[in-house]
């Protein structure tokens, strides 16, 4: 029995089940922010060392102990049901829903694809992954963290005016009511006029480094897919491709060398990974150079506009404890 727990309108999902249809496993598809308030769990530790893990969703009843691999996508958070009302009561109840799920994750004998929450959490801080990936040889940017804005004119001038400037945890949120993310920025000289306002939010700051082609790459177990991402040609992608101009941005599979290949799948082992979305820069000089890596990155955009087989890689994976039991 496969596990995955996604928001039920992830797109993503929908590439890998057909895949896991054909090999032939059962497999459950259910997002923790039904619970507790549309599913139930009980976990029962008996005396003689005996458990019993249930869940209760709307449509089925699972023994958790039967799953053998869980792909742990894009959950959403434990809920309260809408008649909670008051917002410390929810915040209680959402709580104590997650301390129970992570409870029942940790009694679950399954293989987890990327991992448990924890791993997944420490492997996603920029600090963490860039200082070890710098451990395992990659090439990396200097880089500064830092809300100290008496560093922002020194990094400047290292980088010879070429320096940028991310957020150490890409997120979302709101300007004038209105969604809004912060992408790379490249920083001239106004804002070194502005730099006081670094002391409310600390960044990340690093020389630009010169692009032949962006690369992801994805692994997936011991398998490693790349793909390079050619986003020059567009004037809002040149700086980060994730602004998505997908007319002027070519994508094509790309061949690692040997090296920088083993460097991928060992950052992802070295997490207690199991997948891991990983971006590099390949520069005009032919250097690879580590930017970061996402233990839960998006990969389906890669296989829809280069063809590698990554949801096969993935159904496979999760296919692999069911067939074995």
């Amino acid at each position: 029995m496969i596990l995955i727990l996604s928001d039920l309108r992830d797109d993503t999902v929908e590439l890998v089940l057909p895949k896991l249809k054909r090999l032939g496993v059962p497999v459950t598809w259910w997002d923790s922010g039904d619970y507790p308030a549309r599913s139930r769990i009980t976990l029962a530790l008996g005396a003689d060392g005996g458990r019993r893990l249930i869940l209760h969703t709307a449509t089925e009843t699972l023994d958790l102990s039967t799953v053998t691999a869980v792909w742990r996508r894009r959950p959403t958070g434990p809920m309260a049901a809408a008649h909670v009302l008051e917002p410390t009561h929810r915040t209680h109840v959402d709580w104590q829903a997650q301390f129970l799920l992570d409870g029942a994750w940790d009694l679950i004998p399954a293989r987890w694809l990327p991992s448990r929450r924890e791993p997944e959490r420490r492997a996603h801080n920029k600090i963490i992954n860039l200082a070890r990936a710098a451990s395992l040889g990659f090439a990396v940017p200097e880089t500064v963290f830092t809300n100290d804005p008496a560093e922002l004119v020194p990094a400047y001038e290292r980088a010879g005016g070429r320096l940028v400037a991310k957020q150490i945890n890409s997120d979302s949120f709101t300007v004038d009511g209105a969604d809004h993310r912060t992408y790379t920025t490249v920083l001239t000289r106004r804002h070194l006029t502005s730099r006081h306002l670094l002391q409310h939010e600390p960044v990340i700051l690093q020389p630009y480094v010169p692009k032949a082609v962006e690369l992801r790459v994805i692994v997936v177990g011991d398998q490693v897919f790349a793909a390079e991402i050619d986003a020059q040609a567009s004037r809002t992608a040149r700086e980060d491709w994730r602004h998505y101009d997908d007319d002027r941005v070519r994508y094509a599979a790309h061949e690692l060398p040997e090296d920088v290949r083993r460097r991928c799948a060992e950052l992802v082992a070295s997490f207690e990974l199991t997948y891991g979305a990983i971006d590099l820069i390949l520069t005009p000089r032919g250097e690879y150079v580590f930017l970061e890596i996402n233990p839960n990155g998006a990969w389906a955009f890669v296989e829809m506009r280069t063809g590698l087989p990554i949801s096969d890689a993935i159904a496979e994976w999760l296919a692999r404890g069911a067939h074995d039991e």
